[in-house]
């Protein structure tokens, strides 16, 4: 059957309907949106001013906020402007393009948030041998495979769709191009490409949102040999490690650990883990994290006087 597509462009619903509510939208996301920029652009500026980048948890670390950075941008910007626009659309390939990003960002956040549980595994279960095992060319090379996996995971996703006709409606139920939504509007059987979907993603979700929980049930047994000193502060940097894990994954899996089915509550569902977590990560992180404070206040002292 020869793939039909009369689709030019697809137009959202939103988060309302509701001009008054949309207002209010309006003023809160841009200044979520902004508290996303600056937070992430402070720790990034702090990791490199503060001679932090050579530890492995913050290596990371600055490199979980560029993610943050980019993932909440390929959303939010256009859902902002869309709370004051009449006529909410965007072209087929701004939509196609959309969903590789928001999946390419968002499984290479996961995969960091993995890597990062790791170094801190490594750093409280096997103190001696943590910078043997966490060294440059190692971080380097996990960082890399953070971005591959990211890249192969939102190929895959783009690649189910594009090949799907679409000829009308081209309503989307949601403020964003992600796959389930769209998946509704092709006009052929979607059954096989959703399962393969589901199980790319929900995997990928699961797996490692599993992985993470081992991880960290492995350090809180461990910590019980240390000192007290020593578990105050493992339990202090790990808090902010599992705090950011559950906001983060819990909606993931909610979202993409279910047939090819849409709710309503998607929408709100969706800027928890695109908009809320890449907010909240850099007063987490800064806000349960000494280190990074006190590189903060130095850095600060030093702009100042």
């Amino acid at each position: 059957m020869e793939k039909v597509n009369n689709v030019t462009e697809f137009v959202f619903w939103g988060l309302s309907q509701n001009p008054e509510v949309e207002e209010i939208c309006f003023v809160v996301f841009s200044f979520f949106y902004m508290v996303i920029l600056l937070g992430n652009l402070l720790i990034m500026l702090t990791v490199h001013m503060g001679n932090l980048f050579k530890s492995p948890m913050y290596f990371f670390l600055n490199y979980l906020s560029f993610v943050d950075i980019c993932y909440s941008s390929v959303t939010a910007p256009k859902m902002i402007v869309d709370l004051l626009a009449k006529s909410k659309t965007i072209s087929y390939e701004g939509c196609m393009l959309q969903l590789f990003a928001v999946h390419f960002f968002g499984c290479t956040e996961i995969f960091i948030l993995t890597i990062m549980a790791y170094d801190r595994y490594v750093a409280i279960c096997k103190p001696l041998h943590y910078m043997t095992i966490m060294d440059q060319e190692k971080c380097n090379k996990m960082l890399l495979g953070t971005w591959v996996g990211g890249f192969l995971h939102s190929s895959i996703q783009v690649a189910l769709v594009v090949q799907l006709p679409f000829c009308g409606p081209n309503e989307i139920d949601h403020y964003f191009c992600d796959v389930h939504p769209v998946l509704k509007l092709a006009c052929s059987d979607t059954y096989v490409v959703g399962v393969v979907v589901t199980a790319n993603s929900g995997t990928i979700a699961l797996g490692s949102f599993v992985i993470l929980l081992i991880s960290y049930a492995v350090i809180l047994v461990s910590l019980r040999k240390k000192s007290t000193e020593g578990r105050l502060k493992a339990l202090s940097t790990c808090g902010s490690h599992i705090a950011v894990v559950i906001i983060f994954f819990g909606p993931c899996t909610f979202m993409y650990m279910r047939p090819d089915t849409t709710f309503s509550e998607d929408k709100m569902v969706a800027v928890f883990y695109t908009i809320i977590t890449p907010m909240l990560n850099p007063l987490i992180y800064t806000m349960r994290n000494a280190e990074v404070k006190n590189a903060m206040k130095k850095l600060w002292r030093r702009k100042v006087f």
